[in-house]
């Protein structure tokens, strides 16, 4: 459980300095200090672009341009607040990047909007389970949930669920990967053995023929349909807005996704638990068993399945990987990350940006700041 912030304490410039020689990462807005250490890895723009403006004024940069940040990103920024710039308005850090200015003070017309996260004053108990308070928030429940918080969550009383609602991103590859390949070999292996028909159900003279041969294309076909049932479940299921006066619905809405929202760097709920993850899939897997021939069905869940644990991998390292600046998960992080902080009501596709082109719900990009 994380601590209430401490009392604002104050660093001379020769303090902070050597915070940032023993490879620290401490920016400043106006007199207050930030330490965002342990943020740098997650930061959509990538590592170097903190590590550039260690010690430095970051004010301009939020500001813009290239990019303004939104008010979830400053009020998550005030969380790493560890105190205030004192000494000397001369004196000066890293070659003078750690000055003081008034200049570049905070503007008081919107400091109070970034204060210092009060947790005893928050709209929930952070030291009770949150499942059960949530519905309670009514009408502020959606403006609540979309602001971030950089702290673990706890939804159930009961340890034993609450452990089943958490799990570590290697248990996807290791439980389902298996399955993949099992289900794969077995179809593909009905496929060359059988006689497999399309549509026998209704016309005989007009059934079509479904050799091995076509098990690559149906397997592509699963994981194709995967990137469209990530998009709709992700925009429709996901991001509905409960009823304001639904306590039940609203509770629903967080423990499918709206925990992800209010805490969105904690690693034990970014992929899909077992157990919950096992119930989707069983309902995929019968839907297409109803639908089409075992063999053909069962070639496209493989896919679909393979999809999904792709889906989830690149949903964990977009908050905690470090692509490559220029890469294609690089633009996918910074895409993801604004859906988190700015754009909750577009970016909805996670492993492909397809849909949102298609829908029209793409995020806007922004060229990037250079380094200095």
């Amino acid at each position: 459980m994380a601590p209430a912030p401490p009392p604002a304490a104050s660093f001379s410039p020769a303090e902070v300095q050597r915070r940032l020689a023993a490879g620290a990462c401490w920016v400043r807005r106006g007199d207050r200090l930030y330490d965002l250490t342990s943020f740098v890895r997650h930061h959509p723009g990538g590592e170097q672009l903190l590590r550039a403006r260690a010690g430095q004024d970051i004010g301009d940069d939020l500001d813009g341009p290239p990019h303004r940040h939104s008010d979830n990103a400053r009020r998550w920024l005030e969380q790493y607040y560890v105190g205030e710039l004192r000494g000397d308005t001369q004196d000066s850090v890293e070659n003078g990047a750690v000055t003081s200015s008034e200049t570049q003070k905070t503007d008081p017309a919107i400091e109070p909007r970034f204060r210092v996260v009060d947790w005893d004053k928050d709209l929930v108990d952070w030291q009770k389970p949150l499942l059960w308070q949530v519905g309670y928030l009514g009408e502020k429940y959606d403006e609540w949930v979309h602001q971030p918080v950089t702290r673990p969550i706890r939804l159930f009383h009961s340890d034993l669920i609450e452990a089943l609602s958490k799990t570590v991103w290697y248990s996807v590859p290791i439980i389902w990967v298996p399955l993949v390949m099992y289900l794969s070999w077995s179809y593909y292996q009905t496929l060359a053995r059988d006689n497999i028909r399309l549509f026998t159900s209704f016309t005989t003279e007009y059934s079509v023929a479904v050799p091995e041969s076509v098990f690559p294309g149906l397997f592509v076909l699963g994981i194709f349909l995967w990137s469209l049932i990530e998009y709709l479940i992700h925009r429709f299921l996901f991001h509905m807005k409960p009823p304001s006066d639904s306590y039940y619905l609203i509770m629903l809405h967080f423990v499918m996704h709206g925990q992800h929202h209010k805490a969105p760097f904690d690693g034990s709920r970014l992929v899909f638990p077992p157990v919950p993850a096992s119930l989707m899939i069983a309902f995929f897997y019968v839907l297409l068993r109803l639908i089409l021939p075992e063999a053909v069905g069962g070639t496209v869940f493989a896919g679909g399945l393979l999809g999904y644990v792709l889906y989830d991998m690149t949903h964990y390292y977009l908050h905690f990987g470090s692509p490559h600046k220029g890469s294609y998960l690089y633009s996918m992080k910074a895409h993801h990350v604004k859906h988190h902080f700015e754009h909750q009501k577009s970016g909805f596709g996670i492993s492909t940006k397809l849909w949102d082109y298609f829908f029209h719900t793409l995020i806007p990009e922004e060229p990037h700041p250079k380094t200095q």
